[in-house]
C-alpha cells in the first residue's frame, strides 16, 4: 500500500510538472500546434491531449483550428494551442523614482492596458503614494473588465525588498525606509482580495529581459537598470540570483571611490553616486531632481553638439565603464543588458563604457561577454511585475479552479508554495530546446 501511495504523488507530481512545462511553452512561446508541443515537450500525442484538456478545464487555454496559408505536417491537421485572452492576468505596478506605473497583463505578456502618471516619488509618503495608485488603477481594471482575471498583484519598487513577504527595507532615492509594502497595496485594495508580490526593479528587469528581451537565451545574464539610481539583476546558470532575503543585486552601493560623493544610502563613493541620474544631471549643470524631463533635455542638448552635454555623458560612461569591468570579473556572464536610464544614454556613451570595459575587465571573461541594452523598453517593469505575480500559476497550475472548483473566490489558492517562484520559471525556460 505504502509504494502505491508513494506511486500515486509521484504520478500527481509529473503530471503537475508537465501541466507547467506545458504552460511556460505557451507562455513564452506563443500558440503552438499540439504536434509541437509533443515536439518540444517530448511527451507523447495521448499524452499532451490529456494536458491541453485539463489546461482547457481549468479555463487557461483553447484550441483552434490551424489558419490557412500556414505549414501543416502531412497527415491529420493539428489544432493549434493558445491561452486564453480571458484567462489568469495580473495587475502589475511600477512605483519608480519619477513616475506611477501600472498595467494588466495576461499569460503571455500580453498587456492589456496600462496608465502612468509622471511624478516624482522621492521623499514622499508612501502611504500617500499607495494612494495614488488605487485612484489611478481602479479606471484601468474598469476599461479591463472584459480582459484577464486578475489573480495576484505584482509590484516593482526601486529599493531593498525582503522575498517572503514584500517588506521594503530601505529604498534610499525614495528616503523610504522599513515600509511594509506589500501589506500596505494589500490592505489598499482589500476589496480585490488577491495576494500581493513585491520585488526590486532591477531584479524584475532581469527576470522580463532573460524571459522575453535582451536575455534570452544567455544562462549568465546581467540586467544593470538605471532610473533614478542603479541596480542589477542576475541570472546565473539559469536562475536568478536573489541572495538570502532577496537584498542583492545592489551594485549602485559597492564603493568605486572612497573619497567620492555622497550617496543616498548614507555612504561615500557608491558607483550610484558616480553613475547615477542626479550624478549626470548634476555634471551637465542641470537640477539634479529634475528627472526625467531634464534628462531629455540634456539629450537633445547633445544631439546638437553641445559640448557642457556631451562632457557629462562621457564621464557618466566612464564610471559606468568601471563598475561593469569588475561586474564581468566577479560573475563571468556571456551577456549585459542596460536598461532604463543606461539604454537612453548607451548610444551617447558607447566609446566610455567599452573603452573602460576592455582596459579594466579581465581578458578572458572580457572576450566572453557581449554589451547590449534592454529590448522591452518602457514595459519591461510591468512585464517583470506581472511575471512575479504570474509565477504561482505557471510553476502549478492546478492552483488554478476547474469550472466547478468551490475554491475560486479563496486568495489562499493563488499563494506560492515554498518550491514556486520567478527561479522555477526561468530554470525551466533555459532548459535547452530539443
Amino acid at each position: 500500500m505504502v509504494i502505491r501511495a508513494e506511486g500515486g504523488v509521484a504520478q500527481t507530481e509529473i503530471r503537475q510538472r508537465n501541466l507547467s512545462r506545458m504552460l511556460l511553452e505557451l507562455h513564452l512561446s506563443g500558440p503552438l500546434s499540439r504536434s509541437e508541443l509533443a515536439t518540444e515537450l517530448r511527451l507523447n500525442r495521448s499524452t499532451v491531449a490529456s494536458l491541453i484538456g485539463e489546461l482547457a478545464a481549468r479555463g487557461l487555454v483553447w484550441e483552434r483550428s490551424r489558419t490557412k496559408g500556414l505549414p501543416q505536417a502531412p497527415g491529420r491537421p493539428s489544432p493549434v494551442v493558445e491561452l486564453r485572452r480571458d484567462g489568469p492576468g495580473a495587475l502589475a505596478v511600477d512605483l519608480s523614482t519619477d513616475w506611477i506605473g501600472a498595467a494588466v497583463i495576461g499569460l503571455g505578456g500580453a498587456v492589456i492596458d496600462s496608465t502612468r502618471r509622471d511624478r516624482s516619488l522621492a521623499n514622499s509618503d508612501p502611504v500617500q503614494i499607495v494612494d495614488e495608485l488605487h485612484g489611478l488603477v481602479r479606471p484601468l481594471l474598469d476599461r479591463t473588465a472584459d480582459g484577464p482575471r486578475i489573480v495576484a498583484i505584482g509590484v516593482s519598487v526601486p529599493g531593498a525588498v525582503r522575498a517572503h513577504d514584500g517588506h521594503l527595507h530601505h529604498a534610499p532615492n525614495l528616503g523610504w525606509r522599513d515600509v511594509p509594502m506589500g501589506d500596505l497595496i494589500r490592505e489598499r485594495f482589500r476589496d480585490l482580495n488577491l495576494p500581493v508580490f513585491v520585488g526590486n526593479d532591477a531584479d524584475l528587469a532581469a527576470s522580463a529581459e532573460h524571459l522575453r528581451g535582451s536575455g534570452r537565451g544567455s544562462d549568465d545574464f546581467i540586467c544593470l537598470w538605471g532610473e533614478g539610481g542603479i541596480g542589477a539583476g542576475f541570472v546565473i546558470g539559469g536562475l536568478a540570483l536573489g541572495g538570502a532575503a532577496g537584498y542583492a543585486g545592489e551594485v549602485g552601493h559597492l564603493t568605486v571611490d572612497p573619497n567620492g560623493n555622497l550617496c543616498h544610502c548614507g555612504s561615500r563613493g557608491c558607483w550610484e553616486a558616480e553613475v547615477g541620474e542626479e550624478a549626470l544631471l548634476r555634471r551637465s549643470g542641470r537640477d539634479p531632481l529634475g528627472g526625467t524631463i531634464a534628462v531629455a533635455d540634456l539629450l537633445a542638448a547633445a544631439d546638437r553638439g553641445d559640448k557642457v552635454a556631451l562632457e557629462a555623458l562621457a564621464e557618466s560612461g566612464r564610471w559606468l565603464g568601471i563598475g561593469l569591468a569588475g561586474l564581468v570579473n566577479v560573475f563571468n556572464p556571456t551577456r549585459v543588458s542596460l536598461g532604463g536610464l543606461f539604454a537612453r544614454i548607451f548610444p551617447y556613451v558607447r566609446e566610455a563604457v567599452v573603452r573602460e570595459l576592455d582596459s579594466r575587465a579581465m581578458p578572458a571573461p572580457r572576450a566572453m561577454v557581449e554589451l547590449t541594452t534592454a529590448l522591452l523598453g518602457a514595459n519591461t517593469l510591468l512585464l517583470g511585475a506581472a511575471e512575479l505575480a504570474l509565477a504561482p500559476t505557471i510553476y502549478d497550475p492546478t492552483i488554478v479552479p476547474l469550472s466547478d472548483d468551490s475554491a475560486r473566490g479563496d486568495p489562499d489558492r493563488w499563494r506560492p508554495r515554498r518550491t514556486s517562484g520567478v527561479e522555477r520559471i526561468q530554470s525551466q525556460a533555459a532548459q535547452p530546446r530539443r
